[in-house]
């Protein structure tokens, strides 16, 4: 499909507008083997926590389409709305239009100012990743009950607390409770048909907005694949809920002012490709 279609080109795939045939005015996706995460000793760590893309995962791109696919139909199953209409190719989907949640600059005139661009929601079973690099008081792996936040998406996500979205004007309060509620059911959702896998989802971000023909009543969009979640083996909770491996599993550094953590038992993205396909 010609770039002039094109509507938005994200890290993990790019979505364009068709402007004829049976699904015209509807968008493609079109998802590709790019992958985020980071540079270890000298090497790519595929890590879909992270923002930077730093290779490519032959056949990643099939992979997240069928299981955006399969976790789409299931919601649909379930009685909760989203953007997804039909999967025509390994990596193509169809989707009706949306508008993702964000805000217009107040003062465009002032140097820096500039829109919040489309808000995403990370939800998280468990104190890991950015979490834990911000809450070091707390330990690696705790369960946090499905704590969801909200976050700017961009080259670089940002954090937003649920206050200043309201006292912005960036989102009512209504609008912020309904957001919470559909991400913590989605993820509840999601993280039991892992389970019946064995598997167990660490933390995930789902992409809200409004459907631009109908009631713009907020669904989710965008994707559900392993591009936005972070799934581990082994997970043996107690009857908090934390995991009691976390010792032999969690890996933290501190070093130049900096923290980071690493899950050993994470389920790499090339190895999803076994999972409800």
């Amino acid at each position: 499909m010609s770039d002039k279609n094109l509507v938005y080109r994200g890290k993990s795939k790019d979505v364009y507008n068709i402007t004829e045939g049976s699904y015209k005015g509807k968008y493609r996706l079109v998802f590709k083997d790019e992958a985020t995460g980071y540079i270890e000793n000298g090497k790519a760590v595929f890590d879909p926590g992270y923002d930077t893309v730093v290779g490519e995962i032959p056949g990643k791109g099939a992979i997240a389409c069928r299981f955006a696919t399969h976790f789409f139909q299931l919601l649909k199953n379930k009685g909760i709305p989203s953007h997804y209409i039909d999967t025509i190719n390994d990596n193509e989907m169809i989707v009706e239009p949306a508008t993702p949640l964000f805000m217009q600059v107040e003062s465009p005139g002032f140097e820096g100012s500039e829109d919040l661009s489309n808000l995403e929601f990370t939800w998280r079973n468990n104190a890991t990743g950015s979490f834990w690099r911000r809450y070091p008081f707390v330990k690696p792996c705790k369960n946090i009950n499905k704590v969801v936040e909200a976050w700017t998406k961009g080259d670089v996500d940002v954090l937003i607390t649920f206050e200043a979205l309201e006292e912005t004007g960036a989102m009512s309060k209504d609008e912020i409770t309904t957001s919470v509620e559909l991400v913590k059911n989605i993820a509840e959702i999601v993280s039991q048909e892992f389970a019946s896998k064995d598997l167990h989802v660490i933390d995930g971000k789902f992409e809200l907005g409004r459907l631009k023909h109908g009631d713009g009543k907020i669904v989710i969009i965008d994707e559900i694949s392993p591009d936005v979640l972070r799934v581990c083996k082994g997970y043996s909770p107690d009857n908090n809920g934390d995991c009691k491996v976390f010792k032999q599993c969690a890996v933290t550094n501190y070093s130049n002012g900096k923290r980071t953590i690493k899950n050993k038992n994470q389920v790499r993205a090339s190895d999803f490709i076994d999972i409800f396909l």
